[in-house]
């Protein structure tokens, strides 16, 4: 009857500030901060990062992750503990500050269905030297933004319409219509597009019969 009236549940103790290391990890820490002795404290610091290091072996070596863990135990201390860190010591007014709001990016391309990132590439290719490597990136780059074309467009599209729209997404600089280029047919695309489609649609039918299946007897 004793032991029932003397248990100690969870919710009466202290909350564990990071709760993953558990209640041992912590208490070890109070104690550490309650040494009066500098050196004996440094000594039993170095000891429960070394603990904490064991908890994952393979990256206890790894400086980023010692640098972790002596984050890690500052933070459980709650910034008390006094001792010397062999790296900078992270303030509770660092890792309380807010950081800055990203601002999203607002891009109202032309031709939306090529993407934001055919015009990365494509200010990317303008600053290339003229050359085999530039010819070929260019030539990418066309052939991509047919395929996005036709995924978002119709199923038919001339390549004078893509080498128009490269022209100008790179303000007269890639001409490929000039150079008689050809790009890959569009009932290649098609082709792959259709196959893709067909192999998520037998896919999926082939995992709905397995659930169908799944959890009948079977004599």
């Amino acid at each position: 009857m004793n032991l029932v009236e003397n248990l100690q549940y969870n919710t009466e103790r202290d909350q564990l500030i990071i709760p993953e290391y558990g209640r041992h990890f912590q208490k070890m820490v109070d104690y550490a901060v309650s040494i009066e002795d500098a050196e004996e404290r440094n000594k039993v610091a170095k000891a429960i990062i070394s603990v904490m290091g064991n908890l994952q072996p393979h990256l206890r070596d790894v400086p980023d992750f010692q640098h972790k863990l002596w984050d890690q135990l500052f933070i459980m201390s709650d910034f008390k503990l006094d001792v010397e860190s062999p790296f900078p010591i992270t303030t509770k007014e660092m890792l309380q500050e807010r950081p800055e709001p990203l601002e999203y990016p607002q891009n109202f391309p032309k031709y939306r269905f090529y993407g934001n990132n055919i015009k990365r590439m494509i200010d990317v290719a303008v600053e290339w030297e003229k050359g085999d490597m530039r010819d070929g990136l260019e030539y990418a780059i066309a052939n991509h933004m047919k395929k996005c074309y036709l995924n978002w467009n119709k199923d038919v599209v001339d390549d004078s319409a893509i080498f128009n729209h490269l022209y100008e997404l790179s303000n007269g600089r890639i001409d490929l219509a000039a150079k008689n280029e050809t790009l890959t047919d569009s009932g290649q695309f098609l082709k792959n597009r259709v196959a893709k489609s067909n192999t998520r649609y037998t896919n999926g039918k082939n995992n709905q019969r397995n659930n169908n299946n799944r959890g009948k007897k079977r004599y």
